[in-house]
């Protein structure tokens, strides 16, 4: 898509996103789609338009809940890409997974979940109110390479530590990447806990997670 037509195309889904118009958004993307292949649009059309929503909702400029709605609607059309004929959501099963450890909070997850999701990325959701021991046994069952962890509350954080370490007592190779208010409020915290990344948002997410699989999701 040349690049006049994708900016174009973006400022205009990102207009329907922000105003909640699934039919507007299902319209710019239903057009791209007809320029490009499913891996061009989401890359040249979707994970642009949810990143600069993302940095505008970490400026302040945006609510939470216009985030969330923006991913959810996102996540609902990906699948008039057909991705299972090309792009990130091809091939094997997921390897990236996300879950709250102990709190039982939601809205952060879901955001997050849905941005990746939408962005083409295979997620499993493990839920939230989960102990350290729930989230090993998840892990191993699923050969789980990434695992994205929401905490609350900075005790809830701290239980990251002994994740991690379980992890590697474990002996297995899952990349935890932690995420929440805590991380927000003290920058030197996940280093702390031992995590290997920390994402203050969901374009963070994102990036994060292309960069430890490599490129590949």
């Amino acid at each position: 898509m040349p690049f006049e037509a994708a900016w174009s195309a973006q400022d205009a889904f990102l207009e329907a996103l922000l105003e909640t118009d699934r039919q507007a958004a299902r319209q710019v993307l239903e057009s791209a789609r007809q320029l490009d292949t499913p891996a061009a649009v989401l890359e040249t059309l979707v994970r642009p338009v949810l990143e600069r929503i993302g940095n505008r909702w970490e400026t302040g400029e945006l609510a939470l809940s216009q985030v969330y709605m923006s991913g959810r609607i996102c996540e609902e059309l990906i699948d008039t890409l057909q991705p299972d004929q090309g792009g990130h959501c091809a091939g094997s099963e997921p390897r990236v997974a996300i879950g709250v450890i102990e709190d039982h909070h939601a809205l952060g997850k879901r955001v997050v979940l849905s941005f990746l999701r939408a962005a083409g990325v295979k997620v499993r959701d493990y839920g939230c109110g989960l102990s350290v021991d729930e989230l090993v046994v998840r892990s191993r069952a699923d050969r789980t390479l990434v695992l994205l962890v929401s905490a609350l509350m900075l005790r809830s954080a701290m239980r990251i530590k002994d994740l991690v370490a379980a992890l590697r007592n474990a002996e297995l190779p899952v990349k935890v990447v932690a995420g929440g208010a805590p991380f927000v409020f003290d920058r030197r915290l996940a280093e702390a806990v031992g995590a290997d990344a920390v994402g203050y948002n969901a374009s963070d997410a994102l990036a994060i997670v292309r960069r430890l699989l490599g490129g590949e999701s």
